[in-house]
């Protein structure tokens, strides 16, 4: 098979057969098929060979696809092939924060650029860490596979407002409550 996104997709649409959510990579362990030039921005777009994929349906399909494995790396899968691609900091952003609730009973919730609902809770932790020589704020959130999303400017400043301030053991702890996890801010 060609290293041809079309292809790609093609090959997926060909083993859905009535499948409903999202495809079971979990399940899937081909050998390396090679490197494809595929490339996602820190800004969340996705190239192909230098040119923005337009097509939103075919970037949603492939992030169902990729998947971040034990040696740092990303690769779209599928049954039979296994392609590496370029991520230039995490290949989702998160934004549009909603909250339910409040105190220790809200939940917080996401939507990632490919329109997937996310609660940050135990099954989509929340995590903030700092760019590399830098002090820049890295607000995380775990979403399947060993991927991140980012959460863009507005959605952290839309999130600080929900910092509170706990008390562990001698000292205070920021953060923030979602799905009955606190979830420390650093």
């Amino acid at each position: 098979m060609s290293k041809d996104p079309s292809a790609i997709e093609a090959q997926l649409e060909a083993t859905k057969s009535g499948q409903k959510g999202p495809p079971p990579i979990e399940q899937w362990h081909p050998e390396l098929s090679g490197d494809i030039d595929i490339r996602i921005a820190r800004n969340g777009g996705w190239y192909y060979k230098g040119d923005l994929m337009k097509r939103q349906a075919l970037v949603r399909l492939f992030s169902t696809i990729l998947r971040r494995e034990s040696d740092g790396e990303y690769y779209l899968v599928t049954p039979v092939e296994k392609w590496r691609i370029q991520v230039e900091d995490t290949p989702l952003l998160a934004h549009t924060l909603t909250v339910e609730g409040e105190g220790q009973n809200q939940n917080l919730n996401l939507t990632t650029n490919v329109d997937e609902p996310l609660l940050i809770g135990q099954e989509h932790p929340l995590t903030v860490e700092t760019y590399p020589d830098s002090d820049e704020p890295r607000p995380l959130v775990a979403v399947r596979h060993g991927l991140q999303a980012r959460l863009v400017t507005a959605a952290f400043y839309d999130l600080a407002r929900y910092v509170v301030d706990r008390e562990a053991g001698s000292s205070d702890e920021l953060g923030v409550w979602s799905d009955g996890v606190f979830f420390k801010m650093h």
